[in-house]
Parts: structure tokens; C-alpha cells; sequence
């Protein structure tokens, strides 16, 4: 069987006109006078326009593969016998009780009110957009977010001196929105690239805009290259390309001007270079961005071969990051080639099993283990539970891209509903809000008057969460583990053969045979 779908998705607005042949995507009977709505036919016409899912600008897109193991092939064990991090008592051990709290850091000084974090809210349209929502929703969440790579240099109004950064104020809008709502839990990252290392970007935001999280970036689970977007203008496109970014088509050529002018060519779009990882580069980095006042460095990690998970393990481990972002394939971003996002990269279950397996080989010999958060592809509340205990002892949070940024856009949608309908009705909008969001009577019990300068978007980020926590607790409950970090490996159970076999967690079948073994004498 075909695991993949060539040749039609709904991401590159493509079909095909019957049923195709599994492995090339193509019509079992290709027809000429077919209009050629598959990927084929729509390439044949515009070209490389049809390697990136669209529409860009509002959409994120995620992999449509299905993998031969993935997190449904793992259920999570529960029992009737006990309580963990709680007296057994049925009158305490309630699953309002448990702990969802978590810290990463190589201290654990980093304190987080539920595992989870940001992907990295870039340089994309959508990101840009919808950043005030998903900064404010973290910050009153009390989790991290991730400003990425590339917002400095893709600033219309940045300022440069000598080639370097001298001041953004689009990055200072990030941070700004952030920080004005943040009490002291969570915390705001940001992510350097190549490009943004040339730029000087690291030293810009820690030493004039206070940031003391920095995130080294060596790539993504959607994609083996560097980050990509669309340029709706010609001067855009000469403005990045003066900056040093890779710009297709080539912004200077005459003729390519021509061709923008007269509508035959529509758009242009930016690329970021490959990063080169060397391991005492990677070291002079680190102390580098300490030397100049980080207090905390982490490292975001591709889906990449075994040989450089094992590098950016034991990397970080000598280094003494204080967290080690590990993004499998089938997660999403803001664009992406589409093939590549299907067809690339180690799946996230296979890929925190090995990350599990060489935590263990280092752990053994005494060697410091970075905190660790596993992403990709994740969403829900089965699927952080299952991703906790897949990879404990050693991963502490679960980075939720995509999914983060679907809840702050349907409660900045419905926010904008609500106000249309309120101000036709001549209400108050901000009442309007307290009925539309189960938790609006808790946050403006929390910020009083300031609840009415929350962005609807924030406030559906904060209900998303407080979901995810509750969820969370039901399931740790009936598991028995009232503390994150009592979730442990025993916790789960394989439901295939091949999902045992992968991950080293015992199968259905053979799950608790010891005990058994002892009960029934």
C-alpha cells in the first residue's frame, strides 16, 4: 500500500480526474484534451508556483502522509490500584488535583503552567498577523513563545548600520505585545537563523530589547531547507534581495522586471540559506549569546537523520543548553514545498524514540540531558500525554505549532463576529466576549477592567489550553500519576507489533505478563 497521495491535495489545490495509480499520482488513464487539474497538469502551466501550498499568506499547512507508526498505535494504561504524587485517598486523588505544571532550563528556572509552547511565529504573513494573539494568549497562559526566524531582516521599516541590525520595529512590536502581559511564568524566545545571525540579529534583541531566551536554529520537521515566503511587489523583492536573502526570480533582472510590470510573473519569493552545523561553532555560538547577556540558550532541531539527532543531543548536551527542541515530520508551517513536507525527514514517533534511546546511552555514563520538548504533528491533549511518557524521563514540554495558532485564529475570527453583531445591536463588545468564551468570567474575574484589552485571538489561545489542561488531568488521573513527572514509559502500550518494536514499549498482548504472572500464582 501507498502510504503518500502524489499528484492532488487539497494544499496545492490540485485533483485528478479518476481514481490514480497509487505510486505515481497520476490518472490510471491520462487523457489527452485533459485540462490538467492534477499537480502535473497545474505545473505544466505555472511551474514552480505549485511546489508551495496555497493560498499563502492565510493558511498553515501540515503533511498529509500517514505514517506506518504514529501516537494512535500507542494507548495509554490505566488502573484502578492506587495514586502517584498523592495520597490514595478517592476523596484527594482527583483528577483536579494533578499537577500540569513543568520547568525547563538546565536549572529548571524556566517555570511553565502546562507543558506546552509555541512553534515559531516567523516571518509569514500569518504569523505577522496574528502574533499580538498568540503572544498575549502564551503570555497569560503562562507558557513560552517562539518569535522566529527572519523578522528582522523581512522588516519593510528595519534599520542597518555597517550590515547589521540597528533597530526593527516590527521585532519590538513582538516583544512589546509580550511583555506588557507577561506575570513572571512562561516566557518569550527568539529564534536566529543563518540569515539572521549575518544580520546580528541575536545581538540586537538581547542587548537593546532585553530578551533572555535565544533560540539557535539549525531547522524544522516541514522542510530539509532554509524558511521561505512569498513577495507580492517588485520592490520587495529588491529590497530583501539587497539584504542578502536568495530572491527567485532574480529581482534585478530586466527582464523579469518586464515580466512583473506586464502581470506575467505575480510574485517572487524570499529563501534563507542553508545552515552549516559544525560542532566548535556551535560551541563559540552558545557562549557567544551567554557573553552577550542570554541567560538561557536553546537549540530548535529538524527532522533530520539519526547522525544529527545524535549531534544536536550530544551537542547540547556538552554545551549545557537549557532546552532542546526535537520537530518531527508531519508537523506543519507557514510554507513550505509541499512534496518535501510529505516526503522528507523522520516521522516525530520514530524520531523521539531514538531521542530516547541516545538520552539513555548518555544518561549512563553520568552526561548532563538538556531538558527536551518533542514536536510535530500534535494537537491534542492523548497526544502530549502520549509524547511526555514516549520520551520520559527527559522530555519536559511539547512544542504545539499549528494547532496554537488554529485556536488563536478561531477566537480572533469569532471575536470579529461577535463585535459586528454587538456594535449593530449597540452592545457592549467585551460582554459579547464573556458569553462567547467559556472562559471569559474567568479572565475578567483575573484582569478586572484589563479584560477589555485582551485580543479575542489570546483569549481563544487561553480557552484552547485550559482545555488541553483539563484533558490532561483526566487522563494522568486515571493513569494514576497526579505529577508530570511521574509519567513514565510503563504508562503506554503498543497496539502493533511494529509500534512495539519501534519504541521498545510492550506490546497489548504482553503488557504486565510478570504481574500477572505473580497475581494469578
Amino acid at each position: 500500500m501507498s502510504f503518500s497521495k502524489p499528484n492532488r491535495s487539497v494544499a496545492t489545490l490540485t485533483t485528478t480526474r479518476v481514481t490514480p495509480a497509487p505510486g505515481s499520482g497520476i490518472c490510471v488513464t491520462c487523457v489527452d484534451g485533459c485540462k490538467g487539474p492534477c499537480e502535473i497538469g497545474r505545473s505544466a502551466l505555472k511551474g514552480r508556483e505549485v511546489i508551495y501550498p496555497a493560498p499563502f499568506g492565510v493558511i498553515t499547512s501540515g503533511s498529509e502522509k500517514d505514517y506506518p507508526v504514529d501516537f494512535s498505535h500507542f494507548n495509554i494504561q490505566g488502573t484502578a490500584v492506587g495514586a502517584v504524587g498523592i495520597e490514595a485517598d478517592s476523596d484527594k486523588a482527583t483528577f483536579p488535583a494533578v499537577d500540569t505544571t513543568t520547568a525547563v532550563g538546565a536549572g529548571g528556572n524556566i517555570k511553565l503552567n502546562f507543558p506546552v509552547f509555541t512553534g515559531a511565529v516567523g516571518s509569514t504573513d500569518i504569523a505577522r498577523i496574528n502574533w499580538e494573539h498568540v503572544a498575549i494568549g502564551a503570555a497569560i497562559s503562562g507558557v513560552l513563545v517562539v518569535a522566529g526566524e527572519n523578522i528582522c531582516g523581512m522588516d519593510p521599516k528595519a534599520e542597518f548600520k555597517n550590515g547589521k541590525i540597528a533597530r526593527s520595529p516590527e521585532m519590538e512590536r513582538r516583544v512589546d505585545a509580550f511583555k506588557q502581559w507577561y506575570d513572571g511564568v512562561g516566557g518569550i524566545i527568539i529564534q536566529a537563523n543563518v540569515e539572521d545571525a549575518k544580520l546580528g540579529v541575536p545581538e540586537y534583541v538581547i542587548e537593546k530589547l532585553g530578551i533572555e531566551i535565544f533560540e539557535l536554529k539549525w531547522g524544522q520537521g516541514a522542510k530539509d531547507i532554509g524558511g521561505e515566503v512569498k513577495l507580492p511587489s517588485l520592490e520587495r523583492a529588491m529590497q530583501l534581495r539587497d539584504r542578502g536573502y536568495i530572491v527567485l526570480p532574480d529581482p534585478t533582472n530586466p527582464a523579469v522586471q518586464e515580466a512583473f510590470k506586464t502581470g506575467d510573473i505575480k510574485e517572487f519569493e524570499r529563501h534563507s540559506r542553508l545552515g552549516m552545523v559544525d560542532e566548535e561553532t556551535f560551541y563559540k555560538s552558545v557562549e557567544h549569546l551567554r557573553s552577550v547577556g542570554a541567560k538561557y540558550v536553546t537549540l530548535k532541531t529538524g527532522a533530520y537523520r539519526p547522525a544529527d539527532l545524535a549531534r544536536a543531543i550530544k551537542f547540547s548536551s556538552n554545551a549545557k543548553i537549557d532546552l532542546l527542541t526535537i520537530d518531527g515530520a508531519g508537523g506543519g508551517t507557514g510554507m513550505s514545498p509541499w512534496r518535501m513536507m510529505n516526503e522528507w525527514g523522520i516521522p516525530t514517533v520514530q524520531l523521539e524514540c531514538l531521542t530516547h534511546q541516545m538520552c539513555q546511552r548518555l544518561a549512563a555514563k553520568g552526561d548532563y540531558i538538556p531538558p527536551i520538548a518533542i514536536a510535530g504533528g500534535l494537537s491534542l491533549e492523548d497526544h502530549i500525554f502520549k509524547a511526555l511518557a514516549l520520551g520520559a524521563p527527559y522530555v519536559k514540554a511539547i512544542c504545539l505549532g499549528r494547532a496554537i495558532l488554529t485556536a488563536a485564529m478561531v477566537g480572533k475570527t469569532h471575536g470579529k463576529l461577535t463585535a459586528q453583531k454587538m456594535e449593530l445591536e449597540g452592545e457592549d463588545v467585551k460582554q459579547g466576549y464573556l458569553r462567547l468564551f467559556a472562559v471569559g468570567a474567568q479572565l475578567k474575574e483575573r484582569f478586572g477592567k484589563d479584560f477589555t484589552k485582551l485580543p479575542a485571538g489570546a483569549i481563544g489561545m487561553y480557552s484552547y489550553i485550559d482545555r488541553l489542561k483539563q484533558g490532561l488531568q483526566q487522563l494522568m488521573a486515571g493513569s494514576r500519576k497526579f505529577a508530570l513527572k511521574y509519567i513514565d514509559r510503563n504508562d503506554l502500550v503498543a497496539l502493533t507489533r511494529d509500534a512495539a518494536e519501534v519504541s521498545g514499549i510492550s506490546y497489548v498482548m504482553e503488557s504486565d505478563a510478570a504481574e500477572v504472572d505473580k497475581i494469578l500464582g
